[in-house]
């Protein structure tokens, strides 16, 4: 981390409360000053006020004309399924036989564990992603790597071993008792290490047993700040599955809950065939959804209901989902998300798209006042956006009237080449090769 102070000029963004529910939701700075040291945010706000406070020699980085804002938070991403991003399948089920569970098998190994690793966290830094919630193999040496690369980059992430230990191939498969272990001494040996944070993370409910779901709600219970992530309601074909499986169960998310699996710091994807009780008890236990947007999508899945998620209060946040996922962008993720919004009778603005990546997010994980935004003493993970980063953006957005068209632009056409630089705990981490 840096020891000195630093200043970053540019237009400032960052959020302070949810644009569908505040009139008060966003603090803008269109000639901004954001203020640095030992990688925490000292200050942000006007250029004008702040600058003229700035002690003697204090290092002005400039980057008048391009934005700055939050670096994005992913809250549902499989980095061993980066390798097979774009797999032709029907639908969710075939395509976890095809392509999902014979790419994680070659995580076994830790060298290629590693590698996949280092590519992965390069493509989220890329795209302007500093946070991310991270599924790992059942295999525990695929979470040492992945935390491994995290920490020797400084970088606030959250993963966690999956556990399955049925209705998947033997050479996938741990035990109830095996992955409780693993999982406990894991959770000891990365939680809370560094910026690392463990997440109990059974793959879904149909991949568990009732043992090893009992086993890991007891592991939620006796570690109450660890994380937990998983899958719900994806695609109408799973969800029935599940009612076969556990016939006693109201619904798919109250397989969780019975085995007390609903509480804050609980992540669940896609949640996109709830019934309103579903949702009712997820905003009650403040557990939260993942939106995956163009996963769903491609995997033909459904579309995510905004609207009555609204309703009933459930904390939202938006993910990638690769390797069902189609890109690593959380730019691109919007413009998906836009979209969905659209087609199942819901309008998405810009300002919020961008608050669901960045404080939304943080809120749903718990971690405002650590992640999130530029409140004091928040750690300094940021972005750099240039609305001039493609000739179609550059034209685009000088034509554009207000805030949110600036930001509309940014979301329905930039990607990874709109993020100039990424910063980590005050530390550039990526920055734009240009020609």
């Amino acid at each position: 981390m840096p020891n000195t102070l630093q200043a970053y000029r540019g237009s400032l963004l960052h959020f302070l409360a949810d644009p569908a529910f505040s009139d008060q939701s966003y603090a803008w700075h269109e000639d901004g000053l954001l203020v640095v040291a030992d990688g925490k945010v000292q200050a942000a706000g006007d250029y004008a006020t702040l600058h003229a406070a700035l002690p003697p020699g204090t290092e002005l980085h400039d980057y008048s004309g391009k934005l700055l804002l939050p670096g994005f938070i992913d809250t549902h991403v499989h980095y061993p399924q980066t390798d097979m991003i774009a797999s032709p399948s029907e639908g969710l089920l075939p395509w976890l036989e095809t392509y999902t569970f014979p790419t994680e098998r070659q995580f076994e190994d830790p060298v290629h564990a590693a590698g996949v690793a280092e590519f992965f966290l390069d493509e989220l830094l890329r795209c302007g992603t500093t946070t991310a919630m991270v599924y790992c193999t059942v295999h525990p040496q695929s979470v040492d790597a992945f935390f491994t690369a995290s920490e020797a980059r400084g970088l606030r992430m959250v993963a966690g071993k999956v556990m399955m230990d049925r209705n998947c191939p033997e050479f996938l498969r741990d035990t109830a008792e095996s992955s409780a272990r693993d999982t406990e001494a894991l959770i000891q040996r990365w939680h809370q290490r560094g910026r690392s944070l463990y997440a109990i993370t059974p793959r879904f409910a149909p991949t568990s047993t009732e043992e090893q779901l009992q086993l890991a709600g007891e592991l939620a219970r006796a570690y109450p700040d660890t994380f937990i992530q998983t899958h719900v309601s994806e695609n109408e074909a799973e969800c029935a599955w599940v009612r076969k499986l556990f016939p006693k169960s109201r619904s798919y998310i109250d397989v969780y809950d019975s085995y007390g699996m609903l509480r804050p710091r609980a992540m669940y994807g896609h949640c996109i065939w709830l019934n309103e009780q579903d949702r009712l008890r997820m905003a009650e236990t403040r557990s939260a959804t993942a939106i995956c947007p163009t996963s769903n999508l491609f995997l033909g899945s459904g579309l995510f209901d905004f609207e009555r998620a609204d309703q009933a209060g459930v904390p939202l946040s938006l993910a990638t989902d690769v390797g069902g996922g189609t890109s690593f962008s959380m730019l691109q993720t919007m413009n998906e998300a836009y979209k969905v919004a659209r087609l199942s009778g819901s309008y998405l603005p810009a300002l919020r798209m961008f608050y669901l990546a960045t404080l939304g997010a943080a809120r749903s994980m718990q971690l405002e006042g650590t992640i999130g935004n530029f409140a004091a003493g928040a750690e300094a993970d940021f972005i750099v956006l240039d609305p001039q980063a493609t000739p179609l953006l550059q034209r685009r957005t000088a034509r554009g009237e207000s805030l949110e068209e600036l930001l509309f632009a940014l979301a329905l056409l930039g990607d990874d080449r709109a993020v100039a630089a990424t910063y980590s705990a005050g530390r550039k981490v990526h920055t734009r090769e240009t020609n």
